[in-house]
Formats: C-alpha cells, structure tokens, sequence
C-alpha cells in the first residue's frame, strides 16, 4: 500500500498553486503595465487648453512608457458625458481622463450629475494650472483692482463682467470677486471666451476673468488692460502683473487646472506609475516651455495631494455656484 498525499491535502496544495499562480500573474500584469495603447478621455473639443495639456502629457506619457496613450475628445454636458464614461470603465488603467476644474464646478453647478469627483475617481496626478486674468476695456478709468472696487461702488449696478458662459471657471471667478469685494455688478454670459473678450474689447462690457492665453495678445497689443492674475504666485508669461493677493484679495486663488484621474478602484501600483510618469516630464525643459507659451504652470503633486486638491476644489466652488444663482439640469 503506498503512502501518497490524501485526496483533501491534495485538493488543498493544489488550491495554493493555483492562488500563488494567479496572485503572480497578476502581479506580472500590472508590473508590466502598460502593454498596450491606453486612453485619455478629454471632456471638451480639439483644441481648447484641457485639450492641447492633455495631449502634451499624453505624448510624454507614451515616450516615458513605451505604449501609445490616445487621446479621445467626448465633449458634451459641460464635460460630464466625458467623466460619466470613465467612472464606468474597467479600472485597470487603460481608461483615464484628463480632468478639469469645471468638474470640480458641475458637482454643485448640474442638478443631477451620475458622478462623485471625490469617491467615483482615483486621484493620478495634477499636471498643470492656467491662471485667469483680470482684464478691463481700457475706457475704464482704472489702473488696479481696488480702483476698480472703488469705481464699481460708485457705480452700483452699472458695471457688467463677461464669462464664457454660466457655470464656467471664469464667470465663477468673477463671482467670488463680487463676493469678496462687496460690489453690484451685471454677469453678461457668452458662449465662450472669444466672443467675450471681442465684447470687451468693444466696451460693450466693462471687465473680466479670462483664461490667460486667449486674452494675454489682447493686453499685449493695448486693446485691453490687464489688473492681476488669479494664482498666488505671479505668471512668469506677465511678470509686472500683480496677483488678486498682492491686490488685497488673499483668499483669491483661481486657477484653470487640468489633471489626470482614473475610475476608482485602479490598482496603486498603476497609479504610481503614471504618476511618476508625469512628474518626469514636468522636469523636462520642452515641456516647461509648451506649458509657458500657454501661461500655464506645471504642478507636481502624489496622487493623495491630488486627491486632497479636487476635495477642495470640489467644497470650495460649492458656496460660489450657490451665490452666483447659476443652475443647469
């Protein structure tokens, strides 16, 4: 009679094999990540500045790993069928996309979004901010923020900003600066910033918080007077303009931020990966300069400082979207 294995120890070693053959190649899988093309979903058209950042990272993205990361345009909902997309994808890094700060908006700004920016998403990486720009019609008798303060509280009501439309990062920006600066003004909606800035410039409206590179050639030519930017740091593309915060304003950080996220549950070793990936070609100098023709600024954070960003973003637009009165359903 021999002495072999009993059928239930058997089954038992066999079920060890199979599990550490499993948890290796799994293991394997994501240590090889990514082996084949991956895709960045931008929620907006070609062409506009979440659209050009994320196909800068994307190409650096494919230098740095060895695959191909495609980016995919899904405009629509003010981005929301974009990041709706993403949260349903399978989390196994080969679906991301490249977030804006008008996600952050929509989570209060849409009366029913199918998303939570903060619990739906796992935070990658932040790649880079755009600073918004306090521009006036140069027929306005002002050469600063708290002159303009001033002549708009000796104006009640007669003052009107343009946005690029309700809910947008730059009609909210001048929002909190009614707020914070205790003026009666008008918001005078258009459908984008190029037809904004041809009103102001006009004079049709009096002042506005625009993305820095659509209205940087305008103030540059003279057709438009720049007060200050919105970051807390000055623009190294308009050094001699001052911040809101040198202005008096030292709660005023406004920022157009462009990041990369992916559907939560993605595993941390993907997500180290790509992030180290970003962080990387942040250093470069070629894409240090693509980032200044575009008066943005390359931000390096982990995914947990990301994270802890899009919360803040995310509470901090909250009580603006409220006050401004701006829904959509």
């Amino acid at each position: 009679m021999t002495t072999g294995q009993k059928p239930g120890l058997r089954r038992f070693a066999a079920t060890l094999l199979a599990t550490a053959a499993s948890a290796f190649a799994m293991g394997s899988a994501h240590a090889a990540y990514p082996d084949k093309p991956v895709r960045i979903v931008v929620g907006f058209s070609a062409g506009g500045t979440t659209d050009v950042i994320a196909r800068i990272m994307a190409k650096e993205l494919t230098e740095s790993l060895g695959q191909s990361f495609v980016v995919e345009n899904k405009p629509g909902a003010g981005s929301n069928i974009a990041t709706d997309q993403v949260k349903r994808a399978d989390p196994d890094g080969y679906t991301l996309l490249f977030v804006a700060v008008t996600s952050a908006i929509n989570q209060t700004l849409y009366k029913n979004v199918n998303f939570d920016l903060t619990k739906d998403f796992t935070p990658v990486a932040l790649g880079a901010k755009v600073p918004n720009i306090l521009v006036v019609n140069p027929e306005v008798p002002v050469k600063s923020v708290q002159e303009l303060v001033d002549y708009a509280k000796k104006n009640p009501g007669k003052l009107a900003f343009a946005s690029s439309g309700s809910g947008t990062s730059i009609h909210m920006a001048g929002e909190l600066f009614k707020m914070q600066a205790g003026i009666d003004v008008l918001h005078v909606p258009y459908k984008g910033s190029a037809p904004a800035v041809t009103d102001l410039i006009g004079g049709q409206v009096q002042f506005m918080f625009d993305n820095m590179p659509s209205s940087w050639p305008h103030v540059q030519s003279g057709k438009l007077r720049a007060l200050a930017v919105t970051t807390t740091e000055r623009s190294k593309s308009a050094p001699d303009v001052p911040t809101m915060k040198e202005a008096g304003f030292a709660n005023f950080d406004v920022s157009s931020w462009f990041g990369l996220i992916a559907p939560a549950g993605t595993p941390p070793e993907i997500v180290n990966t790509l992030n180290a990936a970003m962080v990387k070609a942040l250093d470069k100098p070629d894409v240090q300069l693509s980032f200044e023709k575009l008066g943005a600024v390359g931000v390096k954070t982990t995914p947990a400082e990301f994270g802890q960003f899009i919360k803040s973003e995310v509470e901090g637009w909250a009580p603006v979207v409220k006050a401004s009165g701006a829904k959509v359903d």
